[in-house]
């Protein structure tokens, strides 16, 4: 095993087990395979970053551990666009504001939502979006179209290599978030110039968050599983939306 994968895993507690109760990188103790799966209770989306700067190496092993993704006929179809110029993180800025507003009015122009409703959907939009540009560091994850099994690939290669990159990330106490709609396709398309043979799978920023948000509250997995048959089990129940 490399020295950098055993850094990786030591980091998302694969090496030894209780994780440290704290908001920052998770610290392994004691050989114990929850140190691992705490990563994955403790990823969260996070929409505000602080400019705090993300090492090189780091970026690098958060990106290795994304490759190692299970994939169609081992093709490994991925690219990983890393945008670190402030002046590029602008552009996208300045252009996903150009294509939000409209958007939003007319989706509510069609929904014929009032005008109070109208506004406080575009206030939070903005916030959001203006959040989301606040990270040191941007990932756009993106399929190779040409390659062999590419449809295959955009639908699941590239997701779950986009899952893999997030928990590293946490391993190593970043925050990140899986962004489509909230940096469309076109902004990162047209600002950072990619050619049409890749198609994105989603954009993350990573970055120390400003704050870690509260806990999403999550289903109990009693819910979530069945046994040999679905027969008899109840269908899931609508939980709040949690934007």
């Amino acid at each position: 095993m490399s020295t950098t994968r055993r850094k990786l895993l030591r980091c998302a507690g694969v090496a030894g087990g209780s994780i440290a109760r704290f908001s920052g990188p998770l610290v392994a103790a004691a050989a114990d395979p929850s140190g691992f799966l705490e990563v994955f209770a403790r990823r969260q989306t996070v929409r505000r970053y602080k400019s705090d700067p993300v090492p090189d190496e780091h970026v690098r092993q958060i990106l290795d551990a994304a490759r190692r993704g299970p994939t169609c006929m081992n093709q490994q179809p991925w690219k990983f666009l890393v945008v670190r110029d402030r002046a590029r993180i602008d552009a996208m800025k300045k252009r996903a504001f150009e294509l939000l507003v409209p958007r939003i009015e007319a989706a509510a122009r069609s929904k014929q939502m009032p005008a109070a409703e109208i506004e406080n959907r575009k206030a939070q939009a903005l916030r959001f979006t203006e959040g989301y540009f606040t990270a040191p560091v941007y990932v756009v994850v993106l399929v190779d179209s040409e390659s062999s099994c590419s449809s295959y690939a955009l639908m699941h290669d590239g997701p779950i290599a986009a899952g893999y990159l997030m928990l590293a990330a946490r391993a190593f106490g970043y925050g990140t978030a899986y962004l489509t709609d909230g940096i469309p396709d076109e902004v990162t398309r047209d600002v950072l110039a990619i050619p049409k043979r890749y198609q994105r799978i989603c954009v993350t920023p990573i970055g120390v968050p400003d704050r870690w948000p509260a806990q999403a509250r999550k289903r109990k997995l009693e819910e979530m599983i069945a046994y040999e048959t679905l027969e008899g089990h109840a269908p899931l129940q609508p939980v709040p939306y949690n934007p």
